[in-house]
């Protein structure tokens, strides 16, 4: 199976604060797969580290209230170029990123509340009809769940 993984959960510094995500249970279920790292936010020529950033009003707003919106399109199409190049059977992403989140992402307070979307590459790839999965989800329930369903 050919795989799209946010590169934070794979061991890349590449997260906002300058370390990374990495997650070995899914490091396991990876195993003998082919793996396609992917940072939508790097690749949208955002720093590392950087000021942490989330979704206020469709917007991607830096808790400096700064719009890095226009970086985190740029990335999230790259990536999404990435994606319809090398065809991933599924695409497993970091969640609550707003880049990557599948399932949640923060509120646009930076006061760490959940709600229920989807993160700027997360969107553009479930609309281009790519399986996209959480992270939490695949390494509790494994690759052969259901991936996230757009509403």
């Amino acid at each position: 199976m050919k795989i799209m993984v946010s590169a934070c959960l794979l061991g890349e510094n590449c997260k906002y604060n300058g370390g990374n995500n990495r997650n070995r249970g899914l490091l396991n279920l990876l195993s003998g797969h082919e793996i396609i790292p992917i940072c939508p936010e790097v690749l949208g020529g955002l720093p590392v580290p950087r000021i942490p950033a989330e979704i206020v009003n469709g917007t991607v707003i830096n808790r400096e209230n700064i719009s890095v919106d226009e970086l985190f399109r740029q990335g999230a199409k790259k990536a999404l170029e990435i994606a319809k190049k090398e065809k991933p059977d599924l695409i497993i992403l970091q969640s609550r990123s707003p880049s990557c989140g599948a399932k949640q992402i923060y509120d646009g307070t930076f006061s760490g509340k959940l709600i229920p979307g989807h993160g700027v590459f997360a969107e553009l790839a479930l609309r281009s009809g790519f399986l996209v999965m959480d992270v939490e989800d695949a390494v509790t329930n494994g690759l052969d769940i259901a991936p996230v369903v757009r509403d």
